[in-house]
């Protein structure tokens, strides 16, 4: 078994409305999934990347309105890197975060900043050779855009408890002093610890909620296997419609989840119409009266293209 990097990331919001804008307007992110929260249907589960939806590329957001602001700390993803193909790249995403209002730093060939809610993100140059997973932009040439997930890092107290989870029983492979990477047929994913902050981590806007690695469907039951005879807890198999999964966490406190690379977001809707109205999965449809009016409204990020 080998997992296929990562598939998404799921962080938490206070503000949906500057959270899409973020994303999708300046970023230059799709709007793929417009849904709900399969636990707690009263609030979005919102999912961003590339323009067929792909694992690698989706970064995607709770809202909890009015929540308070979070602070990442030991136990916790705390930065988030997407690739992007070059130095011109670089120097094109300095300029338009800065005409944004956005204080940036550079370290060689990577860019860092947070977003407005203070999560941490980076641009980086590497030498992955993935296939790029880009989102169409009308301000952000293809081979400028952002490409997928290079890596994130996170903060631990001892890495080393990780290690033989990560090595022995998730396939990761040691690259240097708590930097590791997992890489399937097609595509892999970098992990990497950070000693962590003496104040205590806060779950709230601008954190990361969990981290999910991508599996092939027919893996996923192995992998459950797998962790119970490590003692790791995993969940149930649990149906999230658009991917199967569990959920848990790792020996630094890091929540885990392995979803499916199947079925997909394009199994209810069509590529074009991504992002375009709310999509509730069908264990979830009788609620749409509930559902729909305790959301915040979100405008369709693409209605004004043809007007640019």
């Amino acid at each position: 078994m080998r997992l296929e990097g990562i598939h998404h990331i799921t962080a938490i919001t206070g503000d949906a409305r500057r959270n899409l804008d973020f994303y999708t307007r300046i970023l230059g992110l799709r709007l793929v999934k417009k849904t709900a929260n399969q636990d707690v249907p009263s609030i979005y589960h919102l999912f961003y990347g590339e323009e067929r939806g792909e694992p690698g590329a989706s970064l995607a957001f709770f809202e909890y309105p009015g929540i308070q602001v979070g602070r990442a700390g030991a136990g916790m993803i705390h930065r988030i890197t997407w690739r992007i193909g070059s130095e011109q790249a670089l120097g094109f995403w300095s300029q338009r975060l800065r005409d944004e209002g956005l204080e940036l730093e550079r370290a060689g060939m990577r860019l860092r900043f947070r977003d407005p809610e203070g999560l941490g993100l980076e641009l980086a140059i590497t030498e992955a050779v993935d296939e790029p997973l880009i989102a169409s932009h009308p301000e952000i040439p293809a081979d400028l855009a952002l490409q997928g997930f290079d890596s994130v890092r996170a903060y631990a107290r001892d890495p080393e408890r990780s290690r033989p989870l990560l090595e022995g029983t998730l396939g990761f492979e040691r690259r240097s002093d708590a930097v590791w990477e997992v890489r399937g047929e097609e595509r892999g994913g970098v992990f990497v610890y950070d000693s962590a902050p003496v104040e205590y981590g806060i779950q709230g806007s601008g954190t990361v909620h969990h981290i999910a690695w991508a599996s092939p469907t027919h893996e996923l039951q192995n992998w459950q296997g797998a962790l119970l005879t490590t003692g790791a807890r995993p969940t149930p198999i649990i149906d999230r419609f658009w991917f199967r999964s569990i959920y848990f966490r790792e020996p630094s406190g890091v929540l885990f989840q392995i979803a499916t690379i199947d079925p997909g977001f394009a199994v209810d809707e069509s590529l074009e119409h991504f992002g375009e109205r709310l999509v509730l999965p069908p264990a979830l449809e009788h609620l749409r009266g509930e559902v729909e009016p305790s959301l915040t409204p979100l405008p369709d990020p693409r209605a004004s293209w043809s007007r640019r």
